[in-house]
Parts: structure tokens; sequence; C-alpha cells
């Protein structure tokens, strides 16, 4: 027995070719490529004293290899958001927030660890 099934779509609701491309990318995208996203609903404290360093805990949950580690730290409240930027075994300042710039590092000899805990300065 063979059935068909048809769903009812609202004329309202029709999409023009170029932006089914668009939404098909998008939702391939999402099923090529991996990676985590780290963002946290509640962020934790960190109290520093004003001109001290302070390092921003975050911890993977296995080990990585730094040449393949795309990471970015953000605050979206800036524009660029970009707080520190890694790519691929090397830090990427292009579009760092000014506001940042010089004074952020990774702990680069424990990245293989999983640890990407960002120092402020």
């Amino acid at each position: 027995m063979h059935s068909e099934r048809m769903i009812l779509v609202p004329q309202s609701f029709s999409l023009k070719p170029s932006i089914k491309a668009v939404v098909f990318g998008f939702l391939l995208l999402g099923f090529t490529c991996k990676g985590q996203s780290l963002q946290t609903e509640r962020p934790r404290l960190v109290a520093a004293m004003l001109g001290d360093d302070v390092v921003l805990p975050c911890h993977l949950g296995g080990s990585v290899n730094p040449d393949e580690l795309v990471l970015e730290w953000g605050r979206l409240d800036l524009n660029p958001r970009f707080v520190f930027m890694w790519f691929e075994g090397s830090e990427n300042v292009n579009e760092q927030n000014t506001a940042y710039k010089g004074r952020t590092s990774l702990f680069t000899d424990r990245l293989k660890d999983g640890d990407v805990s960002l120092r402020l300065t």
C-alpha cells in the first residue's frame, strides 16, 4: 500500500528561492562542521583587584590539538565582540576589540590538555 503525505503551508510562509538556499546552507553547515560551544548560561564570579591580572577559567572535556583549535572569547555587548581569538595554532588579533589588544593570552603549554583559560592583564 502506498501512502502519500501532504504538508499544508500557509501562503504567507512561502520563502523566496534565494532565502531557501541560505537556510539550507546554514542547515548543511550545522551537520558538517564539528565543534563545541562553551557559552555559559550563568557566568561564574571572578574577583580581582584593580590593576591585577585575572584568569577566566575554562577547560574542555579532553585533550586538544592546538594546531586545529579554533577558539573565541567574546562579549556580546562589545563591537567587535571578540576579546580573544585563537585560530589553528596562533592568536588572531585582526578582529579583536581594541580595548583588549595586548591584554589577553592563553596558557599555550596547557592547550593540549584542554585548558583554554584566558588571562586578562
